[in-house]
């Protein structure tokens, strides 16, 4: 098991915390205007749809409000417009699938609003809290490139060698999550600074390093006993709220959290360094 103090802990937690939020005239996202209507498929109806689509992606609240109303005035069911989209599609694209499926979901505009407004509140954080250097590393990403320079892949090919990475990380005791509650704290940053940079454009796979980071955390609470019931609870919770229950060590995990561990084989038939 591993024990640590609470200055250890607090070093941890100020490396993988978002910067503060501090919105100004120079960070603060321009509201876009209401989307022209155009003609696409001729279909006035089909039209209007993919009009108020456009309208809705923007992600403004007064817009999407606006749109919502013009919605009610048609008249036509949404997924028989829906299905003459999708007929549109085969017939301008014969023989390409891919615009066909492009018209799945065309017909629910809840789903699209609710999309397009987490993505805009998300959009307005980043901007608050990077400005412009949304894309730029963190000192978070810094500390695992230093740490895990010259790395070699793992046994498969991909990834980084997860013996390695466990040792170099466990030399590091000041950026280590001290209790369950930090690696479930460190797991939510890398997380929700995934989702902010995907708000603002594309921002491809994460790295190598960053992957082997959060992999080792999610390890790690097979190794950090549980202070009480509730962060034992939270953890199981996190678990089955974010896919965690089929990732390998989730049955180490669930038996640390029940205090009952079993013995630490992390990387068996891979070499260390």
């Amino acid at each position: 098991m591993i024990t640590q103090t609470k200055t250890f802990g607090a070093a941890h937690s100020a490396l993988f915390s978002l910067p503060p939020m501090q919105l100004s005239d120079s960070t603060a996202i321009a509201v876009p205007a209401m989307p022209v209507q155009k003609v696409v498929t001729g279909d006035a109806e089909v039209d209007a749809v993919l009009w108020l689509r456009e309208v809705i992606s923007t992600g403004q609240a007064d817009l999407i409000h606006k749109a919502g109303l013009a919605a009610a005035k048609i008249k036509t069911p949404l997924k028989d417009l829906e299905k003459r989209y999708t007929d549109h599609l085969v017939r301008a694209h014969p023989g390409n699938w891919a615009e066909a499926f492009s018209s799945f979901g065309f017909a629910d505009l809840e789903s699209l609003a609710e999309r397009a407004i987490t993505r805009s509140q998300r959009r307005h954080e980043a901007c608050a809290r990077f400005g412009d250097a949304i894309f730029s590393n963190t000192p978070a990403e810094q500390f695992c490139f230093e740490v895990l320079k010259r790395v070699r892949k793992g046994a498969r090919g991909y990834g980084l060698d997860a013996a390695q990475v466990d040792k170099r990380f466990d030399a590091r005791p000041g950026q280590r999550p001290a209790t369950l509650t930090d690696c479930i704290a460190e797991l939510v940053y890398w997380r929700e600074l995934y989702w902010l940079r995907q708000a603002v454009g594309d921002c491809g796979d994460t790295s190598d390093q960053v992957t082997a980071r959060e992999d080792y955390v999610f390890r790690l609470m097979s190794r950090i006993a549980p202070r009480d019931v509730d962060e034992a609870a939270m953890v199981f919770h996190y678990l089955t709220a974010n896919d965690g229950m089929d990732r390998a060590h989730s049955g180490s995990i669930i038996l640390n959290l029940i205090g009952a561990p079993e013995p630490y084989h992390p990387h068996k038939g891979e070499s260390d360094e």
